[in-house]
């Protein structure tokens, strides 16, 4: 396979960092950027020493001039905690980020891969959700800053592809979990595992019985080089993630039989727009991409584990 030149925006975040490491397994020249805004240097570090790695701090809100053949556009706080911080930063990361790379994709002729979101289905009345599905999402609510701006970068990137006929995919990413995740985003895998680490109450917000499916990292990074990869014409949007359903309950009690630290559990609010269900149809990714996840929860929550105990 010939080297390619990529480019991959958030880079040093948690999905950015281990594609990163794929990509240059696989002999590529990659390009991380990332304005470590919710990333941390932690993350790749160990690429630093790569004579095919290099590392540039930029802001993906401002245009970006280099030469590269294919764009991973991560870049954007995904975490509510992270994401409703600045919210209208958020936006502009989604919209601004994705008008700056759809113009490098454009100038340079690459073929650019967004980083879209399960959450573009918002609270779904369709049950799992298939790509067709176009949502139940709340416009003006607090979350709306990460949902709405991954919509929007949908929409440019489809623009693009009709009116400058740039190369796109277009990735929806469900549940993601594995190490280098932040113990402090807000993430229900991320918080179980924190708590019960440090021996403190386990918090499920509503009654538990609410659902995702979780996607081992190294599972989900394969999805995205297969969908960068896929045929011409192939543009998505494909949903990427576990199809397998676990009740947030479920999830919790696996974290603390794991764990064994005694921690109990208790429940508080379900916070607005939280949704009820998600679960991807991955009909497509199985039929087009040859992929589905092969690592069970409990395997991949093993290595997730480990890391957080280097760390909290």
């Amino acid at each position: 396979m010939t080297a390619n030149r990529i480019l991959i925006t958030g880079g040093a975040g948690f999905l950015g960092s281990h594609l990163c490491e794929r990509l240059l397994d696989e002999g590529n020249d990659v390009l991380c950027v990332d304005n470590f805004y919710t990333s941390t240097r932690r993350n790749i570090v160990h690429l630093l020493e790569n004579p095919n790695f290099e590392l540039m701090r930029h802001d993906v809100t401002w245009p970006l001039y280099v030469e590269v053949d294919q764009i991973y556009n991560m870049a954007c706080p995904a975490s509510p905690i992270h994401y409703q911080r600045d919210p209208v930063q958020t936006t502009k990361t989604s919209v601004h980020g994705a008008i700056n790379m759809l113009g490098l994709a454009k100038r340079t002729g690459a073929r650019i891969l967004q980083a879209s979101t399960s959450e573009v289905y918002g609270d779904p009345e369709v049950h799992p959700q298939t790509e067709d599905y176009w949502g139940n999402v709340n416009p003006i609510g607090v979350r709306s800053c990460y949902d709405e701006g991954k919509r929007c970068a949908e929409t440019l990137f489809f623009d693009y592809q009709r009116q400058h006929d740039t190369e796109i995919k277009v990735a929806r990413i469900f549940n993601t979990y594995g190490p280098r995740m932040l113990p402090n985003d807000g993430r229900v895998v991320s918080n179980f595992i924190v708590q019960a680490l440090k021996g403190q109450d386990i918090t499920i917000y509503g009654d538990g019985s609410q659902s995702r499916s979780f996607c081992y990292v190294a599972n989900l990074v394969d999805g995205l080089i297969r969908l960068m990869n896929s045929r011409d014409g192939l543009t998505g949007p494909v949903n990427l993630g576990n199809p397998n359903e676990f009740t947030i309950r479920e999830l919790a009690e696996k974290v603390l039989t794991m764990v064994g630290n005694g921690s109990r559990i208790v429940y508080k609010p379900l916070p607005q727009d939280d949704p009820t269900q998600r679960q991807p149809d991955i009909s497509t990714a199985r039929a087009e991409l040859g992929w589905e996840p092969d690592i069970p929860l409990d395997e991949g929550l093993e290595p997730t584990i480990e890391y957080f105990r280097g760390i909290v």
